[in-house]
């Protein structure tokens, strides 16, 4: 496992930024943390990496899903208000996890029996209000 601080919002794009680069088509990322711990900011900086402008992502909190066209279609899953696996398959979750576009999930707990054997995972850890732990699990 490795593990970096971050210590500021812009350390942290970078960060996701640079995480990116070592992702294909394909994979699936899970981002565990509390809630403010900067999932959403890992999120901007990782889809910046295949040509998503950091305004255009948000947290799809009643959505559940959203799409960023970039170089690779990123699909950006909050599972937060999800009650059970069942409720992903209806929208459809199924078909992102297993298609061609990266998948990164915040609380991705919400849905684990649905996750792909081999997906990475990426824990977030507030230590004060602009620094962040991130550990790579894999």
């Amino acid at each position: 496992m490795e593990s970096k601080i971050s210590n500021s919002e812009d350390e942290t794009f970078r960060l996701a930024r640079e995480y990116a680069g070592t992702v294909k088509p394909g994979d699936v990322i899970c981002l565990e943390g509390d809630l403010g711990a900067g999932k959403t900011h890992f999120v901007k900086g990782f889809a910046e990496h295949f040509g998503v402008q950091r305004d255009e992502v948000s947290s799809p909190t009643f959505t559940i899903i959203n799409e960023y066209d970039g170089e690779v279609p990123v699909y950006h899953f909050d599972c937060y208000r999800l009650e059970n696996p069942a409720e992903a398959l209806e929208i459809g979750a199924e078909e992102y996890l297993y298609g061609t576009g990266v998948c990164i999930i915040e609380w991705p707990e919400r849905i684990s029996e649905l996750i792909p054997a081999g997906a990475r995972r990426i824990t977030l850890t507030s230590l004060s209000p602009n620094r962040r732990k991130i550990e790579y699990h894999n």
